[in-house]
């Protein structure tokens, strides 16, 4: 009897092992399906997070609860899961049912997504592996995306007249690349600092914010640069460690010499030029590239041999002081940008980063205008692209109205927004948890949900499932922790500081 039972553990572990490699990848390989926004890419993605929630609920019979324990995971649960309800129910008034259903069945595919990550990340050593292997497939996809600038002769991707030359496969919209790409570098970042993990690993994560850097300035996106700082920020004010702001530097001189080097170089930038221009230029950056990133490596090697350990000094109201600072960057970008007119067409290259003009402030104030004419139940899912034929100011066509809070006023009105407000207070309250009970784990996640946070309410992340389903996964991760014991919990943490304490050590007796 023993025998079998070790073998059904094993067996189980096996299975929990597998469902949490599922995840982790999903998001990867949805990317290589235009980001998983069309809608057979999202019923796959539906079927398989259901399918592993099913999975989890027979692995765990009498195991911990399925429900989270804390407030702010049940909150963030529940709060996803009446959201995703009321999307789906709109479309008895929606203008067109079957966007509605569509709409709808996305947001179960997020719950389920969310719930299984909820479940499995309970698998011990599971929030460990979670931000190396997110940030290793932003890095992929990133890196997709690059291989064709910088080996033009080879490799030819598919490309559209509106994205005018920036990053955009493979998900095929720029700014979704490059919030993917500010999600990865702030992940990275913190990897790069961490000392509870092996040095070889913040090396490489470190190496790695060159090809994010590049990729994350060709997109041209204001937004998604605006993400990462905030990230960033959030990194550094979680984690004021001397040997995060060693990884931190490294990581953004590795990121800011790759963007610097590729900026006259339009052929690798823009996609400008003929062949042989294209070809050489991206010759010479792939060389600086490799460079770059071998620099990084070896300094983070370096940097890393004789661990520092102390805290940097920070004014006592920190978190309140960056979170002044990121709301009051975001509300001032948006309030400046609204004075400006909307361009057709809009300018190229790196133009796009020294102006605020954007056609989505159009957007925004025909999804305003919606809200005014349906306040409570909103024009139903998938609406706004309707009134915005009806009410656009310019000749264009838009399915979205770049904006998660707006778009979700417009078509759910004030019940969709309390709703997804219940969701994000869900969010911020388990976040404060695991941050609290696992510095060292939380740190990351919770630096790149805000970077998450900052950029939706800029655009359409929500639609895009390769971007989105890396914010739930972190979002599940932050629940896990939440929830565990603290000495469990910190562990890791424990592992780096002791791993930390015995180099110093070292380090004194050479002395």
């Amino acid at each position: 009897m023993d025998g079998r039972d070790a073998s059904g553990r094993r067996a189980r572990a096996a299975l929990e092992r597998s469902g949490v490699v599922v995840l982790l990848v999903g998001p990867t390989v949805l990317a290589f399906f235009a980001g998983g926004y069309f809608e057979l890419e999202q019923q796959w993605a539906g079927l398989i997070a259901w399918a592993l929630v099913a999975l989890s609920v027979v692995l765990r019979p009498g195991g911990p609860g399925l429900l989270p324990r804390r407030l702010g995971g049940r909150l963030a649960l529940a709060g996803l899961t009446l959201f995703a309800l009321w999307t789906l129910v709109s479309f008895t008034w929606a203008p067109i049912k079957g966007d509605a259903y569509q709409a709808g069945r996305m947001v179960f595919a997020y719950v389920g997504a969310l719930a299984a990550a909820s479940l499995l990340f309970r698998v011990r050593g599971a929030p460990a592996v979670v931000e190396p292997a997110l940030a290793a497939g932003a890095l992929v996809v990133i890196g997709y995306g690059i291989s064709e600038r910088l080996l033009p002769g080879l490799l030819h991707f598919a490309r559209s007249t509106s994205a005018q030359g920036r990053l955009e496969q493979p998900l095929t919209y720029w700014n979704a690349m490059g919030e993917l790409a500010a999600l990865g570098f702030v992940l990275c970042a913190r990897l790069a600092g961490d000392v509870s993990r092996r040095r070889p690993l913040r090396a490489g994560a470190a190496a790695a914010c060159a090809p994010l850097g590049l990729g994350l300035y060709i997109t041209f996106s204001r937004g998604a640069l605006f993400a990462c700082v905030a990230g960033l920020l959030t990194v550094a004010v979680l984690a004021p460690q001397r040997e995060q702001w060693k990884g931190l530097l490294v990581s953004l001189l590795a990121g800011a010499f790759a963007a610097l080097v590729a900026a006259p170089l339009h052929g690798v930038t823009s996609l400008a030029g003929g062949l042989a221009t294209r070809e050489r230029q991206g010759a010479l950056m792939l060389v600086v590239l490799l460079v770059i990133a071998a620099v990084a490596y070896g300094a983070m090697l370096v940097l890393t041999r004789r661990p520092q350990p102390g805290t940097i000094r920070l004014p006592r109201r920190k978190g309140l002081i960056a979170t002044v600072l990121v709301c009051a960057g975001l509300a001032g970008a948006i309030a400046v940008g609204a004075n400006e007119q909307a361009s057709r067409p809009l300018s190229a290259g790196a133009t796009r980063l020294v102006t605020l003009q954007s056609n989505r402030y159009a957007y925004w104030r025909v999804a305003v205008r919606a809200f005014r004419d349906e306040p409570l139940r909103g024009l139903g899912a998938g609406g706004w692209a309707v009134y915005w034929l009806r009410h656009r100011p310019f000749d264009e066509f838009a399915q979205d109205a770049h904006s998660l809070p707006l778009q979700t006023a417009a078509e759910l009105g004030l019940v969709g927004l309390l709703l997804l407000t219940a969701f994000v207070c869900g969010v911020a309250l388990a976040a404060r948890d695991a941050y609290r009970a696992a510095p060292g784990l939380a740190s990351g996640p919770v630096a790149a949900l805000v970077a998450y946070g900052v950029h939706a309410p800029l655009d359409w992340d929500w639609q895009m499932p390769a971007v989105t389903l890396v914010a739930l996964l972190l979002v599940a991760v932050v629940i896990v922790l939440a929830e565990s014991d603290r000495g469990a919990q910190s562990s890791s943490a424990t592992r780096g500081a002791s791993r930390l304490k015995i180099h110093t050590a070292d380090a004194q007796m050479t002395r």
